[in-house]
């Protein structure tokens, strides 16, 4: 099989390109290629987690975003925040989301607790 770790950027360009044949024509689990494709994906996976780590989003950010997905208002939002002009405090950093904010957010637009809990 002749995998090696990836320790470097050319090693993981190597990997990249390797990968890239399969994506196409996905292997067979079980096979050969099939380990080789998934052994491959997660050696990427791993060293692209511990060199370009990806940031959780802004809260607020999260909540527009849902708002842009979804095509909601500021009126789709008072069932899960409270009345407009909180809506709008919110949305506008001046006061900050409480846990039942995050819970109803969470539970009514499906957007992820971890991404509203912040950094």
């Amino acid at each position: 099989m002749n995998i090696h770790p990836i320790r470097t950027k050319a090693d993981h360009k190597r990997a990249l390109r390797e990968l890239s044949a399969y994506f196409n024509n996905e292997p067979e689990p079980g096979t050969e290629d099939g380990d080789r494709f998934e052994i491959l994906v997660t050696l990427v996976e791993a060293y692209e987690a511990k060199h370009f780590p990806i940031e959780a989003p802004d809260p607020i950010e999260a909540i527009r975003f849902r708002m842009e997905q979804g095509g909601l208002t500021v009126k789709d939002l008072v069932p899960s925040i409270g009345q407009p002009n909180r809506v709008y405090e919110v949305l506008n950093r001046k006061r900050g989301l409480t846990l039942e904010m995050i819970r109803n957010l969470h539970r009514n637009l499906g957007i992820p607790a971890e991404s509203l809990i912040g950094a």
